[in-house]
């Protein structure tokens, strides 16, 4: 099988569950998701209904046809969708994959949740799919984003000036991140006895 088609599995622990998307997701995520704060440094921006439902559409048109793996995320405390992160840019020739799209409902940041939903993500990846390679991206303006990547671990590796376009016409420097297979054990074995993630200051976004 393709990695797409093998990322598509349910990973869990104490902490929280990260299940494919369904249609049956798309409420549960509505109800979180008409918080401008978290589209502030997203490339598509979810202001109203019509919004959301393309971007909900477009998730499910992505996973349907092998483009990501989108992940919706249930916080384990609450029983309630916390928000939703992907696996993209699978390059399975190559070894290598993305991990993004990622974003919270306010109500779920600052309490470890991105930390292990990512550690989910980063274990399936290397131990699961064996990936040589797992990289991230955000824009240069969101600290608070750049900081929760090298709160996972991950390594800052450089600027990609000029990248793309955000909604409203500017033009995005992104900053790449990555762990690779050989940083694995100690990124894992700090992920998982880790006692707490010091809570971030500000606003959560994504950090595709």
């Amino acid at each position: 099988m393709s990695w797409a088609q093998n990322a598509a599995a349910i990973l869990e622990n104490e902490h929280v569950r990260l299940q494919p998307v369904t249609e049956a997701d798309r409420e549960g995520l509505r109800a979180i998701a008409m918080d401008p704060d978290i589209w502030r440094y997203f490339v598509s921006v979810v202001e109203n209904e019509a919004d959301f439902k393309v971007f909900f559409d477009t998730s499910l048109a992505d996973q349907a046809a092998g483009r990501r793996v989108v992940y919706i995320i249930t916080d384990k405390a609450s029983g309630r969708i916390a928000g939703s992160m992907s696996y993209g840019n699978m390059a399975e020739a190559d070894a290598r994959l993305e991990i993004g799209w990622s974003w919270l409902g306010r109500d779920f940041q600052g309490k470890g949740i991105n930390r292990w939903a990512k550690y989910l993500l980063l274990k399936h990846a290397f131990e699961r799919l064996d990936a040589e390679r797992v990289e991230f991206k955000t824009d240069i303006l969101n600290q608070q984003a750049r900081r929760g990547l090298r709160n996972i671990g991950a390594v800052e590796e450089g600027t990609l000036r000029s990248f793309n376009f955000m909604p409203g016409g500017r033009r995005r420097d992104a900053v790449f991140y990555s762990v690779l297979r050989s940083e694995w054990p100690r990124v894992k074995q700090e992920l998982a006895t880790r006692p707490k993630v010091t809570p971030l200051p500000g606003s959560a976004s994504a950090d595709l």
